[in-house]
């Protein structure tokens, strides 16, 4: 075989690409047509029974898609479980009503109980109707109970129907917590910072872009709400315990967006994953989030780059790549290029030739 790369060249030049002529496609094809030969006498009409019969397989197959294949998944494997054991802590306080807060804001059917309850503080408190940063700020400390009053005043009411998921989530968890050193949500394998400590991969990086009330100064009544990017590090990993529903949660080290983060030259995000943030909200759940890797800054060891990978989906149903490639990308992505200074007159230099002399000159346009 060593043989064909001396002559591709000369080939693609006079006859243009390999795949509008080479016959190895259709010479694998007949060795699948000499498979469908079972009557030495009568080879053709062997080859043309076993063709029609395939081709009416496969036709029936496309019309009854919906049932099951025997041999290929119905999915992708989606189920969401701990993949450590448990260690039981007792969990109380703040940091219990912190966890509680994030399930809540992450679900749907309480949009319009927080819209009802921010009403509620405004005709409580109109001294301060007007400061939103306060009326958040009240709101994070007191829905969880003024929620659970509520959802308890409906449900004895005759004609208003609460969805299941409301009444069990009203209720405060289980102050037994679960925790994990290893989750797999959604395909993927979450680990917390120690137990990556001691192994060789790092599946403990986490991001979230959230939308976020942001303010100019300490003093600025009037946030604005846009989305924000967050940088951490999975530090523990709970399973809130609603009686029927089990919610995975991470409590992570998020990165400081003011002095950590940092976006270079080149168009790499860097982080400095000492410079710790936002210690009031250190919860999300797992799976708003992203997985990411950091790698260290060989110029500055108190940095790290931040790395993203593409979403895992062993169907491909998001990342449409026909190859299957998995490709890592620095996050964010920039499409800028750096100026490089050039040395040197390279227009007055000579021509370099890739050439081997003594033999036929072939010359390729690149």
């Amino acid at each position: 075989m060593v043989h064909l790369t001396v002559h591709l060249v000369r080939e693609v030049e006079l006859c243009g690409p390999v795949c509008f002529r080479w016959m190895y496609p259709f010479e694998r094809y007949m060795k699948i047509c000499k498979g469908y030969v079972r009557n030495r006498n009568r080879p053709e009409g062997c080859i043309a029974e076993c063709y029609i019969a395939e081709e009416a397989v496969e036709f029936l197959a496309e019309m009854f898609i919906d049932d099951n294949t025997v041999g290929i998944p119905a999915g992708p494997r989606t189920v969401d479980k701990p993949t450590s054991g448990a260690t039981i802590v007792s969990v109380y306080g703040k940091v219990f009503d912190q966890a509680h807060l994030c399930v809540l804001q992450n679900t749907d059917e309480f949009r319009s109980y927080f819209d009802e309850h921010l009403e509620y503080l405004k005709r409580e408190f109109p001294k301060y109707k007007k400061n939103e940063k306060w009326l958040t700020d009240k709101q994070n400390k007191t829905f969880a109970d003024w929620l659970k009053e509520r959802v308890a005043v409906q449900l004895t009411e005759p004609d208003v129907n609460i969805p299941e998921i409301v009444r069990w989530l009203s209720d405060k968890p289980s102050n037994e917590v679960p925790t994990f050193s290893g989750y797999r949500i959604a395909g993927v394998q979450y680990n917390t910072k120690k137990r990556d400590d001691v192994r060789s991969t790092q599946n403990s990086g986490v991001y979230l872009l959230a939308k976020t009330p942001q303010v100019a100064t300490a003093r600025d009544k009037r946030p604005i709400i846009d989305d924000m990017s967050f940088y951490g590090v999975i530090t523990e990993i709970w399973e809130l315990d609603y009686e029927k529903f089990r919610i995975p949660i991470f409590k992570c080290d998020w990165v400081e967006n003011s002095r950590g983060v940092k976006v270079d030259e080149l168009g790499f995000t860097l982080v400095n994953l000492n410079k710790k943030g936002h210690l009031n909200d250190t919860f999300v759940l797992g799976n708003c989030v992203q997985q990411i890797f950091f790698v260290q800054d060989p110029v500055d060891p108190m940095w790290s780059v931040v790395l993203r990978m593409p979403t895992r989906d062993y169907s491909d149903f998001e990342v449409e790549d026909e190859l299957g490639d998995t490709v890592i990308a620095h996050h964010p992505i920039t499409t800028m290029m750096p100026s490089i200074e050039l040395h040197g007159n390279l227009a007055n230099e000579e021509e370099v030739g890739y050439m081997r002399e003594g033999e036929e000159d072939i010359i390729v346009d690149g």
